[in-house]
């Protein structure tokens, strides 16, 4: 640690790095108070800029009593590798998750007493994680996200999406002059003149900040945090119609929207900054002033835009509407020609959410009749959705690993049960030292999946470790029974086939009855999917052919369930896509 030069402010700074979990050190700025604090205020700078560049907020917002911190983003500023990389959008939006925790654990920082204010893309990385990881901070101030960028040549977008699968990966240089983004001349200078500014943005992220901030908009309703929202007047940079619809959308009374007119892009760096800041400072007493805001997700099943979302879905389109005729083509194409698929196959057989089909998926090998049933399969094993299942799979084979280590460490036997298997496949996957394994109870409600699981187990000689059992993992008795108590529960891709939490609370406090204090449980959530209306319309389930209408719970109202019934969750990992999440939890 050393003490900084450039970027000087009158409250002293600390230079440092913290380390992700891909092993990237990542450099930050601490401004620490004169006395000890226990609140942080925690800066996420513009697009091609760096911490130094949002330094001055640290004196001009006047907060003594709280600790200030400013990253580099991955990419950016004084951090090692390429200028303006990351490996996605996703893992710089992990990154903004495991700087926070970092910043609460090494620095005593309660996660309710933190404060995030985000500018630019980095007020798109802020709400984003918001949105995907539901965290309960105090509150969050964006200015000018990045929403959607002007990009002045038409076709843009398209054109380096296609240049993407042509080329892979390459850079896009950023042209837009400093005197388009503030009217601050030191501002501007300072811009022109500073070695540390990225110009180039990898096109990969350039992609993924429209496809994210796409998201984010369209299921703001899933935010619940206090939010202060800045929009510049004049702003050449991004688009402002996404910014009033995120803000029109935000699911808490606690939020406000400030329009500057005449502002330039950079909202926090204008000459008449001190207006923002000024507001700033005092939606951040306010938020101190009151009892700290919590969401009620109690009664989230029944009354919100995901429920409403459901319900809708549950009801059929007009016979002539263009939509509906649509979907139905799909439904005969599918239902005919596509059964040359296996896969499309399988799904009709047994379900489109059955324990087979997700089976099929996680092999991912085209099969079919003859070439024209391949290329289907693959076309059909491509899919969005399909991809984000077998990257879920990934993530809970890598949380699992997580989980045995954590329980060893400790001291902990290690019992695993996971509660609706399928045919157990990830959990063969995930295990890769039996020796720091007890036991492994797996559990499904299908004979099939049980029967194969079981076969899985005899090819592999693990029948000393290993049982699979037929088992209802919503009958709370019957999984609290369960001798001997598991330390590490499981349960995967299985809440998100039903709308109501009725059976999600009984299943959990079945699992928290079951697992002894410092247990650990692992759950996923689906938050988003960006197929929801046609899986509803074409796709048949496992119940008996019924249409699979799925209502997508929020992080948040999952976590809520999960804390509800005796669990504090730990970590979480989400895939590029943002629609299937993987949590780890301790029972307290």
């Amino acid at each position: 640690m050393n003490t900084q030069t450039d970027y000087s402010t009158q409250r002293p700074v600390v230079e440092s790095q913290f380390t992700t979990s891909d092993h990237t050190n990542l450099f930050y700025r601490y401004w620490p108070t004169e006395h000890i604090t226990d609140k942080a205020i925690i800066l996420f700078h513009r697009g091609h800029e760096h911490s130094g560049r949002v330094s001055h907020l640290v004196d001009e917002l006047n907060l003594s009593d709280f600790a200030m911190f400013a990253w580099d983003a991955r990419g950016h500023g004084r951090n090692e590798g390429p200028r303006g990389y990351s490996p996605s959008l996703s893992t710089s939006i992990s990154d903004v998750d495991e700087f926070v925790h970092y910043v609460s654990e090494q620095y005593q920082i309660p996660f309710e007493n933190i404060i995030v204010i985000g500018q630019s893309v980095g007020a798109v990385l802020v709400s984003a994680w918001v949105h995907d990881y539901a965290p309960k901070i105090r509150g969050m101030v964006l200015a000018s996200p990045a929403f959607k960028v002007k990009l002045y040549v038409p076709f843009a977008r398209t054109g380096l999406g296609l240049m993407q699968k042509l080329r892979g990966l390459f850079y896009v240089n950023s042209y837009v002059k400093a005197k388009f983004l503030t009217h601050d001349e030191q501002r501007i200078q300072s811009f022109n003149n500073d070695p540390l500014i990225t110009r180039p943005i990898a096109v990969n992220i350039l992609l993924e900040l429209y496809t994210t901030a796409d998201r984010i908009v369209a299921d703001a309703a899933a935010i619940t945090l206090p939010t202060q929202l800045f929009i510049s007047g004049s702003d050449h940079v991004v688009h402002h119609k996404p910014q009033h619809q995120f803000y029109e959308r935000l699911n808490t009374p606690i939020k406000e929207k400030h329009i500057l007119s005449g502002f330039y892009h950079d909202t926090l760096g204008e000459k008449d900054r001190h207006i923002p800041i000024e507001k700033i400072r005092q939606f951040i007493d306010k938020l101190f002033a009151l009892p700290l805001y919590q969401h009620d997700y109690q009664f989230e099943d029944t009354w919100s835009t995901s429920a409403d979302a459901y319900r809708s879905l549950s009801v059929p389109l007009p016979e002539y509407c263009p939509k509906n005729i649509a979907y139905k083509i799909m439904s005969k194409s599918m239902s005919t020609l596509g059964k040359a698929s296996e896969g499309v196959r399988i799904g009709y057989d047994k379900g489109f959410d059955s324990g087979s089909t997700l089976d099929y998926v996680y092999r991912n090998q085209a099969q079919g009749s003859g070439l024209f049933g391949r290329i289907i399969d693959r076309q059909y094993l491509n899919s969005i959705g399909w991809q984000g299942i077998r990257q879920r799979k990934v993530n809970i084979e890598n949380i699992i690993r997580q989980a045995i280590r954590e329980l060893s460490n400790s001291g902990k036997p290690v019992r695993i049960m996971d509660i609706a298997a399928g045919q157990g496949r990830y959990i063969f996957d995930a295990i890769n030292d039996y020796g720091k394994v007890d036991s492994v109870l797996l559990r499904d409600y299908s004979p099939i999946n049980v029967e194969q699981g079981r076969l899985h187990i005899k090819e592999r000689y693990l029948e000393d470790k290993i049982r699979f059992e037929e088992g209802n993992a919503f009958d709370a008795d019957d999984l609290a029974a369960v001798s001997p108590a598991p330390t590490l529960g499981i349960v995967s891709g299985l809440y998100e086939l039903f709308p109501s939490n009725e059976l999600i609370r009984a299943s959990l406090d079945g699992l928290s009855r079951a697992i002894p204090s410092g247990g650990l449980l692992i759950y996923t959530c689906q938050p988003w999917h960006p197929q929801v209306e046609m899986i509803a319309r074409v796709l048949p389930s496992h119940q008996g052919g019924k249409a699979w209408v799925m209502r997508c719970r929020s992080q948040g109202e999952m976590d809520a369930l999960v804390e509800e019934a005796g669990f504090e969750k730990i970590t979480q990992s989400i895939d590029n896509w943002g629609i299937f999440s993987v949590s780890l939890a301790r029972r307290r």
